[in-house]
């Protein structure tokens, strides 16, 4: 005779089988946190929706505060690339843990005491180090004794520099000149002033990576390949 105890209509429906899964009540992590969310949303006229745009307000403010920030083009400065009213978008993060500021890089930076009381939008063209002259018997840039090909970014008709230059730039600091030079006010003109014209680099804002407006105009800016072959500083030719 079998002893082993069957199991009973009961038992049966008792056991969930091992393909059923069971959902209880929200625990009270999820119940505390439904509450908190409610009861904020109640605090604000137009509840959760005000709620949320606020959080996408504070989102948008952090990120432009650390991350990205939109700077509009103000002058005629940086053309052809950048056009009066372009809208860059401005990397914040370009330049940290150990990043810094390349030849041919579009920056923008805080000109107040070197330029003026204000942020300004240039081209990268010298580094610390760097000895920037102008121009060559072929009317180019020479950086480190190396001339330097600007047809593809100058202003159509425009010469490297109509004002003749010889420059080391000190450490710690950049050479920075508009695309459209008839039309830039930039280190050349401010030789004389404090600093000589160089601007820190604890000063860059950010590198442009992005023409993000107007839509027809959005596009990545890419740094050149002129100055892919300009030595560093004291390797060669910086004197010659």
């Amino acid at each position: 005779m079998d002893t082993e105890a069957q199991p009973t209509e009961r038992d049966r429906s008792s056991r969930p089988s091992g393909s059923e899964t069971t959902s209880g009540p929200a625990g009270p992590e999820d119940r505390s946190r439904f509450a908190l969310v409610a009861r904020a949303g109640s605090w604000v006229p137009g509840g959760r929706i005000t709620l949320t745009l606020l959080f996408c307000l504070v989102f948008l403010l952090l990120l432009s505060t650390f991350v990205l920030r939109p700077f509009q083009i103000p002058s005629g400065s940086m053309e052809p690339g950048l056009r009066i009213g372009d809208r860059v978008l401005v990397n914040k993060l370009a330049y940290r843990f150990g990043a810094v500021p390349r030849r041919g890089d579009i920056v923008v930076f805080d000109g107040t005491g070197y330029f003026g009381h204000a942020d300004y939008i240039k081209r990268v063209v010298g580094v610390g180090g760097d000895r920037v002259v102008c121009c060559d018997r072929e009317g180019r840039i020479q950086v480190n004794g190396r001339p330097v090909d600007e047809s593809g970014f100058l202003h159509p008709g425009d010469s490297p520099s109509a004002v003749p230059f010889d420059v080391v730039v000190p450490g710690g600091t950049l050479f920075v000149l508009g695309d459209h030079r008839s039309d830039s006010s930039d280190s050349r003109d401010h030789l004389g002033s404090p600093g000589g014209g160089m601007i820190p680099v604890g000063d860059v804002i950010g590198r442009a990576d992005w023409i993000i407006w107007p839509s027809a105009h959005a596009t990545r800016l890419h740094r050149p390949d002129a100055y892919a072959r300009v030595p560093d500083a004291g390797r060669t030719g910086a004197h010659g």
